[in-house]
């Protein structure tokens, strides 16, 4: 998938570990479908290269020097039209990830993923999909319960619509590909989905990907 006219989706790399960020780039490159254009060794230098650049999609390590990135989701998130943002992990993170699932991050990736699952996982998350690995969904599950979610999330409320609509957005999908899947339009899809967050009593599609794995089949 390319975005609209045939350009590549753009990307930005925020590690502190040049050799990883270039190895990452040339993985993430080899297709076209992805453009890195610009690399970040640190949380404040990301700010300055997603300000710069306008990409579509970042992907943060969490733990930088300096501003960490934490902070710079913060601050980005913070901007009218922030880039889709995806943590890079490691195992041995998961008050990061937490922090950061409540911060609003789209995705979560481990380093060691596959070329062709981190080239889809951008993909998606330029498509508005919410992208989690399924290797780390377990260890995301008892961090949701410490998030400040509206009451005691279930599927019970929901319609078999929204059901379908939440089964797709928990599998990663953006609102095109449930439209298509569903025969809806997006704007029936989007109105969908801000129903499931509401009902859920959660802020994020990622948040409502782990409520359905938390809950179980739908």
């Amino acid at each position: 998938m390319l975005l609209p006219g045939g350009v590549p989706v753009r990307l930005v790399l925020a590690d502190d570990e040049a050799l990883l960020r270039r190895g990452l780039k040339v993985l993430l490159e080899a297709d076209g479908r992805v453009e890195v254009v610009a690399e970040a060794a640190d949380g404040a230098d990301l700010v300055r290269v997603v300000r710069r650049f306008r990409p579509d999609v970042a992907l943060v390590d969490v733990q930088m020097p300096g501003v960490d990135g934490l902070g710079a989701m913060k601050e980005l998130l913070s901007w009218p039209d922030p880039p889709a943002l995806a943590v890079l992990t490691t195992f041995d993170l998961d008050d990061y990830v937490a922090a950061a699932l409540e911060l609003g991050a789209q995705g979560f990736l481990l380093k060691d993923a596959e070329p062709d699952a981190l080239v889809r996982a951008v993909l998606d998350l330029a498509a508005g999909g919410a992208v989690l690995d399924p290797r780390i969904t377990a260890r995301l599950l008892p961090k949701l319960r410490a998030t400040r979610l509206r009451g005691n999330p279930q599927l019970d409320g929901l319609s078999a619509r929204e059901r379908q609509v939440l089964g797709l957005l928990a599998s990663g999908q953006p609102n095109s590909a449930i439209a298509a899947s569903l025969g809806l339009s997006e704007a029936t899809v989007k109105s969908y989905v801000s129903t499931v967050l509401t009902k859920l009593g959660v802020e994020n599609r990622v948040q409502a990907a782990l409520v359905a794995h938390q809950v179980g089949s739908w």
